[in-house]
């Protein structure tokens, strides 16, 4: 009796994981993770629209450069030449090659409905980004001299939402392409790296405010993540990827 009842108590567990499994609970959490960072975005709209940001924001700018001479980032000659390097990564010319180069992996593994995913996902984020900085019309900072071009207006960081943008979707749609866990983990990290690098630089050049860069990165990992969703329910061909065990 008592081995009939644990065989049971085996099969309702083993049917738990199973219904478990069948719903994914990561991708609700990736709709709550949506939802928290859309309503974040438009709180931290709210608060820059009003002005409650603007202390904040002028001494993180200011804190950024020499006493004395605020044409002079702080730190030396070369952090300077660096964070125009960094905040290279970002742009468009630099983009585009990144999405050329995924879109050519994609094609080679014959995924071509992710490669169809990934030029609608990272072109319509950059049209979105457009369309939000021209809506909102902030002014760039006017308290520094800027140490880049600049063409459009503050909120949201372009070079952060579009780093965010590109950068993420593109490893949320190459990740699933790859067959071993760590792979998948490693290729997530690197785009979460250089979405953080591109930002921070933003601010560092003068040409945004830390809150443009914030809500550039919110709007970009939302973007991300829907385009994530939906890349899940797409079969894919595995790349098979040598790893140590």
């Amino acid at each position: 009796m008592e081995t009939k009842q644990l065989h049971q108590s085996d099969s309702s567990l083993v049917r738990v994981v199973r219904f478990i499994r069948g719903r994914e609970p990561i991708v609700l959490f990736g709709l709550l993770a949506v939802v928290m960072l859309s309503w974040g975005f438009v709180e931290l709209a709210g608060e820059v629209t009003e002005g409650d940001t603007a202390t904040f924001d002028r001494w993180a700018v200011l804190n950024l450069r020499q006493d004395g001479d605020l044409s002079q980032p702080l730190g030396p000659a070369w952090l300077a030449e660096a964070g125009r390097d960094l905040t290279g990564l970002g742009g468009i010319p630099v983009l585009l090659i990144a999405i050329a180069a995924s879109a050519g992996f994609l094609a080679i593994n014959r995924s071509y409905r992710l490669l169809l995913v990934l030029l609608v996902s990272t072109f319509g984020g950059m049209g979105m980004s457009l369309m939000m900085k021209h809506w909102f019309s902030r002014p760039r900072p006017d308290i520094v001299p800027h140490l880049s071009h600049v063409y459009t207006s503050s909120f949201p960081s372009g070079h952060s939402m579009m780093s965010a943008v590109v950068y993420l979707t593109l490893a949320a749609l190459i990740a699933p392409v790859l067959r071993h866990f760590w792979v998948r983990v490693y290729v997530i990290a690197v785009a979460v790296f250089l979405s953080f690098l591109v930002g921070v630089s933003r601010v560092y050049m003068g040409v945004h405010y830390p809150t443009d860069v914030l809500a550039g990165w919110a709007a970009g990992l939302v973007w991300a993540l829907l385009c994530w969703l939906i890349a899940r329910a797409i079969p894919v061909r595995k790349i098979q990827t040598q790893m140590r065990p």
